[in-house]
C-alpha cells in the first residue's frame, strides 16, 4: 500500500476535492492541515526551496505533486 499524504486546509475548495477523490477510491491518506497545525505548516514549507506553503501539496512515496490533475496523479499513483 502506497503512503499518501495531503497537504492542505479544510477551508481550501481544492483540498476538498483531493479528499473527495482518495475517499472514493478507497485509498488510504493522511490529512495533513497546515493551518490548524504548525508541524504541518513546518513540513509542508521543507518541501520546497522557497519554503512556501504551497497546498494542497500531495506526496505519494515521496513524491510530490502541487495541486496536479486527475491523469497526473493517478499517473503517480498507478507507479
Amino acid at each position: 500500500m502506497k503512503q499518501i499524504k495531503l497537504y492542505g486546509s479544510s477551508q481550501c475548495h481544492k483540498t476538498q476535492y483531493y479528499k473527495t477523490f482518495f475517499e472514493t477510491r478507497n485509498l488510504n491518506y493522511a490529512f495533513l492541515d497546515v493551518k490548524m497545525n504548525t508541524e504541518f505548516a513546518s513540513e509542508l514549507r521543507n518541501l520546497y526551496q522557497n519554503e512556501g506553503l504551497h497546498f494542497p501539496t500531495i506526496l505519494v512515496e515521496g513524491k510530490r505533486l502541487r495541486n496536479p490533475n486527475d491523469k497526473e496523479l493517478i499517473k503517480l499513483l498507478n507507479k
